[in-house]
């Protein structure tokens, strides 16, 4: 069974990836293996009644490549156990938005992962944007990737996880004014 990293853990993964084949068909119903799977977004699409029909929530994720659109699939948050985002090469950033939209415009509660060319350079900013676990390419280790979430002491930034950095000094220059 592969592994991913999850809620900053290595974990064994209990999904299979589905991915379109090399001619870009995608596969049956029928075809998919047992168990949880991860389909493609276009599969998602055209096949959603039959594939809630034969696994329930539970066993059902969708995976968004960098040109899919957030907003199609938040109408089916509750029927779905996980999204991932597909990284396809290390330069494509697309992902990252796609993570934000997911989780601050669309309120997406549930586990985001990144799939694809995922590498320990962006674990942290991955994290930033929403994500909560990580394939990680298969050529790379998992215990090394992990200390990536400890490479900055501080984040300037706002994003998912955090304000502003001005905006928690306020903050906390407001505080110490407070009389007790």
């Amino acid at each position: 069974m592969a592994s991913i990293i999850k809620n900053r853990a290595i974990v064994d993964d209990d999904w299979t990836l589905v991915r379109p084949a090399e001619d870009g068909t995608l596969p049956l119903v029928s075809e998919l293996p047992a168990g949880k799977v991860l389909v493609p977004f276009a599969l998602w699409q055209v096949e959603r009644d039959a594939l809630v029909a034969s696994r329930g929530a539970a066993e059902i994720g969708v995976w968004l490549a960098p040109d899919n659109e957030p907003a199609d699939i938040v109408g089916d948050f509750d029927k779905l156990a996980l999204i991932a985002v597909d990284f396809p090469v290390f330069r494509d950033g697309r992902g990252y938005s796609i993570g934000r939209l997911l989780r601050e415009r669309y309120g997406y509660k549930g586990e985001l992962r990144a799939i694809g060319d995922v590498l320990r350079d962006q674990i942290t900013f991955m994290f930033r944007c929403g994500f909560d676990s990580y394939a990680l390419r298969a050529d790379k280790d998992f215990n090394d990737a992990l200390k990536a979430f400890d490479d900055f002491s501080v984040q300037y930034q706002g994003a998912v996880d955090t304000s502003p950095l001005f905006r928690r000094r306020a903050a906390q220059a407001g505080a110490d004014k407070v009389p007790a």
